[in-house]
Formats: C-alpha cells, structure tokens, sequence
C-alpha cells in the first residue's frame, strides 16, 4: 500500500491532469474505504474533485480529474463519446513474433469465478486494442497500446488472447511460462492522454514518464537470461 501523493502535471480551475502511482487506488476499495485513494489525497490540497475515468490500482500514469460540476459532465461525455486518445505502455511476455496486431475482439467482463474479462463472440461487448511492439526484448517485449474502448480489464483480456500476459500480471497468466523474471506489480503504464479542453475545445495532450520499477524491470529484460549467452 502505498500513501504517495500523485504529481499533478497540469492543473487549472477546471481539472488537475496527475501521474498516477501504482499501488494507489482512483477510487474508494468497497471493503475498506479508509485506504487511501485519488481524491482523499487530493481534496487536501486542492477542494473537491469528480473523478471522470479510473486506473486500475497497479497502474500507473496519465489520468484528469475534474474540479467542478460542469467541467466534470462536459469531460464525462467526451470520454463516453471516445472523442478521448489513451495510449498503455506495457512489458509483455513471452515475446511476440509480430510487429503491430489490430486486436477486434469482444469481450465479457467477469467471465469466470476469478472475475476475468474474456473474449466472447456472442454475449461479449465491441472491443478495439491496437498493439505496437516499440521495442523486442529477451523473452519479451515493450509494447504501446491504444485502447479504442473502455472494456475493464480491456488490455489485458486481449493480449492474453493472443497468448501473452503482462509482466506482473498473475492474474491473466495462467497456462503461459513462466515470466522471465520477477517483479513487485503488474508493469502497465498510462503513457499518454489527450482529450478536449472542456471550456475551448482544443485538444490537450499529456504523456508522462515511465516511474522507476518500470524501467528498471525493462532493463532486465533486455539482459540474457541464459548465463552461457553473457560469456
């Protein structure tokens, strides 16, 4: 659990753009609102917020938050109108064998006992992922993805139906080898976010860095796993 306060990168009175943490939740936990979460580290500092999109827990970056009512419903409808860009960066194993993959498949939201999102031809929802290799590493790859849905769980159901799990990911790796080394989080990124000023229209885009457990699990994977290949 983490308590670490998120770096706003932009903020006006209409909104804050953060870099969200992993490990801190966007929103309250159902069973124990006293963790801490978005809005009860930033209401401190910064008044009342309206939450518009969320990040799962253990991922970290780009995200707005509204500060008022009205720009909260004019950045609600542009998210549910898709007139919004969200572009993931993601460590992937083990590697793949393609360069780019527009993944059309629809998708289920808790499909199994284990609350999975699954691919379902005929009860799931229209979902659009297009995967970019950005960099092929040893057994595994660095990978962008943009997400022209919002199914939860999107990315992770579709790349694992293309046999491929997110470095981190327990949840969505079952049945696939063993990842190639060990980290303390799944290693998904909100890289990058762009969307309509809510007062002017002009479209605003934020991309932030990848945090330091990132880049530190991309410079192992870039090193030989097997000891006879290093001599």
């Amino acid at each position: 659990m983490t308590t670490q306060t998120p770096n706003v990168i932009f903020e006006n009175q209409d909104m804050l753009v953060i870099d969200k943490p992993a490990g801190l939740l966007s929103v309250p936990d159902g069973y124990d609102p006293q963790l801490p979460h978005l809005r009860s580290l930033l209401e401190p500092i910064y008044g009342s917020l309206w939450m518009v999109h969320r990040l799962d827990k253990e991922t970290s970056g780009a995200m707005v938050i509204a500060r008022n009512s009205n720009a909260h419903r004019i950045l609600n409808e542009s998210f549910k109108k898709r007139d919004t860009s969200k572009i993931y960066h993601c460590l992937v194993f083990p590697a793949p064998d393609w360069r780019s993959k527009d993944l059309q498949l629809p998708l289920r939201v808790n499909a199994d006992r284990k609350h999975r999102t699954r691919v379902d031809e005929k009860h799931g929802k229209p979902a659009r992922s297009i995967c970019e290799v950005k960099r092929h590493l040893n057994s595994g790859a660095l990978i962008e993805i943009k997400i022209l849905t919002g199914i939860t769980h999107q990315i992770r159901a579709h790349l694992r139906e293309i046999n491929l799990a997110i470095l981190g990911d327990a949840l969505y790796s079952a049945g696939l080898p063993e990842p190639p080394i060990d980290v303390t989080r799944m290693m998904l990124h909100a890289r990058s976010l762009s969307f309509p000023d809510p007062i002017t229209g002009e479209i605003l885009t934020f991309s932030v860095n990848y945090p330091d457990d990132f880049r530190q699990a991309y410079q192992m994977l870039k090193l030989p796993t097997n000891l006879d290949e290093v001599f």
